[in-house]
């Protein structure tokens, strides 16, 4: 049966018509040797063609654009045609004729092909996909994955089925018949299809070695007629897998080198620049340096920042860096900054400039281009839009720097044309104001607007967007009652559930921290709208594993706060509030300003590694009754984390939890770490000083 579904649709027409019957549409295709013959035959024989002649037709045109380099691909050019429509309708129309092989396949080069994913085309497509997935085939199930993945369907519901399905058929194959079934694979896998299952075992992360190493030798065969891309993703999939056969990786190693050596086109170098720094050879080769070095000019802001990476990389792994200070990596990174001034100097395009940056923030950009990069943006405030503000905004937020001009300038332009921003933009378009704590000049127009243009779309968002969206709103001290009822209901929460088992690991803690983080701010800043607090055992689970270690700051404040209190006895540390928040210090002041002791000490511990703990101490004892006029003081020393990176301006979730602890009854002091680190403060007397009148005024 396997065997039968891998048979090219071509020949699967021979067959069943038998050898003397002649097709002659099928010849008129084969013959064809450019993209615009295929589509003459299309317009010619569009009452004739059957859906082996269109998936034939649809795989030429895909193979045509294949053997040409990426930047002279004229995918454009088959867009605009007006055969390709007649081409797409008729695809469109034989869906349910398509067996599983060719119903993928036609969806993977229709995309391929520039066919946005919200055609109709492509949603019956992957409508048919989801309905047959079950029985996909092991290559079509992982190309499938690989379609959603592009799609940005990673953390789709679908996805993770798709990926329980084939843990279920990888764990479920026995010895015996893996070794039938994968000489079956050996045999009957093209490159592609082998590239396609590797990828496969990657995303679901697959432990099944023998299957693994079966591919692999599949793929090593094959390794002549693989593109440079394709090597690329082989051998990055073979890595995160932690495959162990070096003579595998440096034959890879080997093909990569070459297919660097010989490219000028600067995405393909960034591409294998970055998967060379993978592999474990510690030393760049002086060849592949230069090469990198005469493309890095034709690089774009996003690439070279690739590059600075690999670069990175190759420095922390070559011992002979460390000799030679004047090495071919200082010469990189030097020409990789000129270039990245140059750049940003010379744009002139906002869109352009946003679209390479996107992905760009890193330790090298920061470090060497993020102050020209916001001198270009400035320049360029004027060309802010409605289309590219949300990519704006979430670059300001991803910098952590303040930036009032833009900020003002992306505030008027979204209460202006508020229609014209789509829906889900309006969550990173107000991502910066509330998590850098910036109020425009009309603010309460800016989030007026964008919650009116949301709230009709809520059903439309994904669970975890939706929790990120309204914990933003959080942030800002805005909860529309219709978005806070959404999510606090008992079928959204059942959605999330099942949406959470698909998500990677770190997204899925931090739609779990969020919700969490939500549901206290809606129980204490909005009690009418009766939101019960149901997060106590998973703030339980987190305060069990989580014991965290002290800076020496913190400590030395906590040896004063004693001294300044008067004994030691008079200040608790670690200290877990109601709704558990973790305060570094908790002191009580009687209606007279005067410290009033606790009934045990506050130590600190030392783990076995020798690092100070604080002794968190248990709810109840942390709340023991005060006396009438008295009230609770939580001291916090704020770490650079709590402010914007350019300023001492407060975030959002800094000036949230002040406003959570004032609500829970304490006054909040707040110990900026750039006021106890500044040179008013050098000496002890200084410290106690200061503690003293933020404490006791």
């Amino acid at each position: 049966m396997f065997r039968l579904q891998c048979v090219r649709p071509c020949l699967r027409r021979l067959l069943h018509h038998g050898v003397g019957s002649r097709d002659h549409v099928l010849e008129g295709l084969q013959i064809c040797s450019a993209d615009d013959q295929v589509l003459d035959v299309v317009g010619k024989n569009r009452t004739k063609l059957t859906v082996e002649h269109v998936s034939c037709a649809v795989r030429m045109l895909w193979d045509f654009q294949k053997e040409r380099p990426e930047l002279l691909r004229t995918v454009h050019l088959i867009k605009c045609h007006p055969q390709f429509l007649t081409l797409r309708v008729l695809a469109e129309n034989k869906i349910s004729l398509m067996d599983d092989l060719t119903l993928v396949d036609m969806l993977y080069v229709f995309l391929r092909l520039s066919v946005e994913p919200h055609d109709s085309l492509v949603q019956q497509m992957v409508s048919e996909a989801w309905r047959r997935v079950d029985g996909l085939p092991m290559s079509s199930l992982s190309k499938f994955a690989v379609i959603l993945h592009d799609q940005g369907l990673h953390s789709s519901p679908l996805m993770g089925h798709i990926t329980n399905i084939l843990d279920q058929r990888l764990s479920s194959i026995d010895n015996a018949r893996l070794e039938n079934t994968t000489f079956l694979l050996a045999d009957e896998f093209s490159a592609q299809q082998a590239l396609a299952v590797v990828e496969a075992l990657e995303e679901s992360q697959s432990r099944n070695l023998s299957l693994l190493n079966k591919i692999t030798s599949v793929i090593q065969k094959k390794l002549h007629v693989y593109r440079s891309v394709e090597v690329a993703r082989i051998t990055q999939a073979l890595f995160l897998l932690h495959y162990q056969n070096p003579e595998l990786f440096a034959a890879l190693r080997t093909i990569l080198v070459s297919f660097l050596q010989r490219s000028f086109y600067p995405f393909e170098v960034t591409m294998l620049t970055r998967v060379l720094a993978m592999l474990p050879s510690p030393r760049l080769d002086e060849g592949v340096a230069q090469h990198v070095n005469n493309v890095i000019a034709q690089c774009n802001l996003s690439e070279l920042n690739t590059i600075s990476f690999a670069v990175a990389k190759w420095i922390r792994t070559d011992p002979s860096y460390r000799h030679n200070t004047h090495s071919k990596y200082v010469r990189l990174l030097q020409r990789l900054s000129q270039c990245g001034r140059e750049r940003l100097q010379t744009a002139d395009q906002l869109d352009l400039v946003l679209d390479e940056i996107k992905f760009a923030p890193g330790e090298w950009f920061e470090e060497m281009l993020l102050e020209e990069t916001f001198v270009t943006l400035n320049r360029m405030i004027d060309q802010i839009n409605p289309s590219n503000i949300a990519d704006l905004a979430f670059f300001l937020t991803r910098t952590n720097r303040l930036n009032p001009p833009l900020m003002e300038r992306i505030a008027s332009v979204a209460i202006e044309h508020i229609d014209e921003i789509h829906f889900s933009a309006t969550y990173p378009t107000l991502l910066p104001f509330s998590v850098l704590n910036y109020e425009p000049a009309h603010a309460d127009e800016l989030y007026d607007a964008c919650i009116k243009r949301f709230t009709p779309h809520i059903s439309c968002f994904d669970p975890h967007l939706l929790v990120l969206l309204a914990y933003c709103l959080a942030l800002a001290d805005h909860f529309p009652e219709e978005l806070i009822r959404e999510i606090f209901s008992i079928d959204f929460l059942g959605k999330l559930d099942c949406q959470l088992e698909s998500l990677h690991d770190s997204l899925k803690m931090r739609t779990k921290q969020r919700l969490m983080e939500l549901n206290r701010a809606v129980c204490l800043e909005c009690p009418e709208f009766q939101v019960p607090w149901f997060h106590e055992r998973y703030c339980q689970h987190l305060q069990k594993k989580v014991n965290g270690s002290v800076s020496p700051v913190q400590q030395q404040i906590h040896t004063m706060l004693g001294e300044v209190l008067g004994g030691i006895n008079f200040v608790r540390a670690a200290v877990v509030t109601p709704y558990f928040y973790t305060i570094d210090f908790e002191c009580k002041l009687d209606k007279h300003l005067k410290p009033l002791p606790y009934s045990g000490t506050s130590t600190l511990q030392i783990s076995e590694r020798g690092k100070v703990l604080w002794d968190s101490n248990s709810l109840e004892n942390a709340r023991d009754e005060l006396p009438a006029g008295a009230h609770r003081v939580a001291i916090d020393f704020m770490d650079s984390k709590f402010f914007c990176k350019n300023t001492h301006h407060m975030k959002g979730e800094a000036l949230m939890r002040k406003r959570h602890l004032e609500i829970l009854g304490y006054r909040v002091v707040q110990i900026p770490h750039f006021e106890w680190n500044s040179m008013e403060l050098s000496t002890p007397h200084a410290w106690k000083r200061y503690l003293r009148k933020k404490i006791l005024g």
